[in-house]
Formats: structure tokens, sequence, C-alpha cells
């Protein structure tokens, strides 16, 4: 379970998230959802043709790097509904009632991507790390060649 400082000031791009703490609690969960509908509904980036992924801000590394990964089909949907919430956007208007997105249609599609590039970067760094340590053994082992080794007299 992630820190309450974690939780608070950030999970990294995807910014700060009560989630996991959650839906470690299933009766919290259900009670959550209510509200998360709610709030998706009160939202209105769905009334505008956004999906919930099209908000996440695209500023840090790994969204960039997340989003080179998406396929063609997916950059140019995101594209069209980038440009058709702005311009919806600019007149104060919504789309018609039957071209709002549904609920079943807003899936993340951009999430698990950048939690993938999250978790590569994070095995990197530990792998970069494990390299150090392994030298850092290797040095202080021939530091202690003269050194009396257990089980030898």
């Amino acid at each position: 379970m992630p820190s309450l400082a974690k939780m608070i000031f950030g999970n990294g791009p995807l910014g700060p998230s009560f989630a996991p703490w959650i839906k470690s609690k299933p009766g919290l969960q259900k009670y959550w959802a209510r509200w998360s509908n709610f709030y998706k509904n009160a939202a209105g980036y769905r009334k505008k043709g956004y999906l919930y992924d099209d908000l996440i801000l695209e500023e840090t590394p790994q969204v960039q790097k997340a989003i080179q990964r998406l396929s063609p089909q997916q950059k140019y949907d995101r594209v069209f509904r980038m440009r058709q919430g702005l311009i919806q956007s600019m007149h104060h208007k919504d789309l018609p009632k039957d071209q709002w997105v549904k609920p079943e249609q807003d899936v993340r599609y951009l999430t698990p991507l950048i939690e993938g590039v999250i978790a590569e970067e994070a095995e990197r760094a530990e792998w970069d790390y494990m390299t150090v340590e392994k030298i850092q053994q290797k040095r202080a082992e021939k530091r202690n060649i003269f050194s009396k080794k257990e089980g030898h007299h």
C-alpha cells in the first residue's frame, strides 16, 4: 500500500490518487463508486466527446513515451477527440446527446501504457543500481584480500 504522503502529493504523471487505498477496502469501494460516477457525469468531459485518458497532461516524458506507443488509429482518434472537444469548448456548447461518450465507451487506453513506461523506468533504475552495487562489492573484495576469511585459520 502506498504511503499517505505519496497519495496526497502525487503518484507520477497520473497525479494524486486514493484509488489504491480505496480498492483495498471493499466496503469503501462500493460506497465510493456512486460518488465516482456522479463526479464523472458532473465533470462534463463526456459531453464534449473526450475520454478520461484524453485529459491526462502530456507534459511529462512518461506520458510522451506512452503516446508514442499508441497505434496509428488510436493516435488519430485521440487527435480527433481533442479537436472536436476544443471546438465544442470554444463555442460553449456540448455535442448532441446521441454523440456523448457513453460510460462503457470511456475506457482507459493510455493509462496502462503510462504505467508500463513507469514500471520500465523503475526496473531500469533498479538494474542500474544493481550494477553499481556489484562493482562496489568487487572493489571491497579486492581491498580485503589479506583479511582472514571465516573457516580458514
